[in-house]
């Protein structure tokens, strides 16, 4: 993907984007490579914690502090658990609505550890399989 064509978005459209909200047209090269990089896990875990993030408004609520927390702490790692359990099928419908055909970050992210290991692979065998000199 080409980084010169990669509009990203302003942190309000991000938001918009996190909760599941699709980007102007100019930001579908960005929305690929979110959904198709090397930490597009972590991305959207971290999207998933967003999404959650109005829980804490909860804190608010009169209580013992300690019962508060632990209830929202369980219900931030079960919003992650269940984000990262179809995280797949999640990053694929955001790069669908993009305007990408459905299956297009799964082959982007393929393409891109074919690369990796191919560059890999030759680093090896220029360092481990050359002919001894004689």
């Amino acid at each position: 993907m080409d980084e010169a064509k990669r509009v990203r978005p302003n942190p309000v459209l991000w938001i918009w984007y996190a909760f599941g909200g699709r980007l102007p047209q100019r930001h579908s090269s960005w929305v690929l490579h979110d959904v198709s990089a090397r930490t597009w896990m972590l991305r959207h875990a971290f999207r998933s914690v967003v999404q959650v993030s109005p829980g804490l408004l909860f804190l608010l609520v009169p209580g013992p502090m300690w019962i508060k927390a632990m209830a929202l702490l369980g219900g931030v790692i079960l919003a992650v658990w269940y984000g990262l359990a179809y995280a797949e099928f999640t990053c694929e419908h955001r790069a669908h609505k993009q305007g990408y055909e459905l299956g297009a970050a799964r082959r982007a992210r393929e393409a891109a550890k074919a690369r990796l290991t191919a560059e890999q692979e030759a680093r090896y065998a220029a360092i481990y399989r050359e002919e001894p000199e004689q």
